[in-house]
């Protein structure tokens, strides 16, 4: 899922909408308001001090849309130290009830407003409950699209991460998998909490170093430091960290902030729209200022990969 920023504190939460196999789930972080303070310990939460650092890309991995790098300005938070876990995220359904996206079946009627209008209707089987799962395919192709490594699967969601017949038992305190946004925003609000802004989620995954390609500095990843894929993506995964797909939430050594799995593991929700020019267009729009303060995202959001999607 990802980590949350509460009200009051802050909380990562993991909004996974799929089970991956490298990146096993999508999560969010919560964190504490601008008028948080650092002198009350928050259980499961560190306090990440207030400060500058350069926003954006760095290393030969970096993508265009994390470019053009600038300024900004961070003010202080509480934020949870893990990701958030099966077991934070089942206490919050068995108190509320709460049916999550990929337990519903699909509304194909505001579906199709994110497609094309050629777009034929799937069969009534395929709009059923389920979400994504990662799947190793048997060969490597060349140029190969990532639909021949996620396939869908009916029943697939937070408590039967890989399907019917799957649970969670055993992995309590492993990251929530298969959690929308939505979702993400609704256990927010049974805890109090938010979700960071893109800008606040780098701030604190880096630990305190600008500058660097890694939260530890410019050494390579390698298997001691985070679950990520070892071995040639999508086909084999060595499992050199130990670990075939998600890895528990205090897996790994901690960030100079002492936040764990900032790198790998799981993808973590953030509160901002996506679009893949917004670093261009905010410093556009704030041509006057040489650091931005606290900045959130576009208001719209749009991917020239799914033209169709909007938000």
């Amino acid at each position: 899922m990802s980590r949350i920023i509460a009200q009051e504190k802050t909380i990562r939460l993991n909004p996974a909408i799929v089970l991956v196999a490298i990146c096993a789930a999508i999560t969010f972080t919560g964190f504490q308001s601008a008028h948080a303070s650092s002198s009350t310990k928050k259980e499961g939460m560190v306090w990440i001090p207030a400060g500058h650092f350069t926003m954006g890309g760095v290393g030969q991995h970096a993508r265009p849309d994390e470019y053009p790098r600038h300024e900004v300005e961070i003010s202080g938070f509480w934020m949870d130290e893990t990701e958030v876990t099966n077991k934070q995220f089942s206490a919050f359904v068995q108190a509320t009830g709460y049916i999550t996206t990929a337990e519903k079946k699909v509304d194909w009627e505001t579906l199709k407003k994110d497609l094309s209008a050629d777009t034929e209707k799937p069969d009534e089987d395929s709009l059923g409950p389920g979400s994504l799962i990662f799947q190793k395919p048997q060969t490597l192709e060349r140029d190969m699209h990532y639909s021949k490594w996620w396939h869908w699967q009916k029943g697939a969601c937070w408590s039967q991460p890989e399907g019917p017949g799957s649970s969670i038992e055993g992995r309590e305190d492993y990251p929530v998998v298969h959690v929308s946004y939505f979702d993400a925003l609704e256990y927010c609000k049974w805890a109090n909490k938010r979700l960071p802004t893109e800008a606040e989620w780098e701030y604190a995954a880096r630990g305190g170093l600008s500058d660097k390609e890694y939260c530890w500095g410019n050494v390579p990843i390698d298997a001691s430091r985070a679950n990520t894929w070892q071995g040639t993506f999508p086909v084999t995964n060595l499992k050199s960290d130990g670990y075939e797909s998600t890895a528990p939430a205090r897996s790994f050594p901690r960030n100079g902030y002492g936040l764990y799995n900032m790198p790998g593991n799981v993808w973590e929700w953030c509160s901002d729209n996506y679009k893949h020019t917004a670093y261009k267009e905010r410093l556009e729009a704030n041509s006057e200022k040489t650091t931005l303060k606290d900045p959130s995202g576009p208001k719209n959001s749009s991917d020239p990969r799914h033209p169709f999607a909007k938000v």
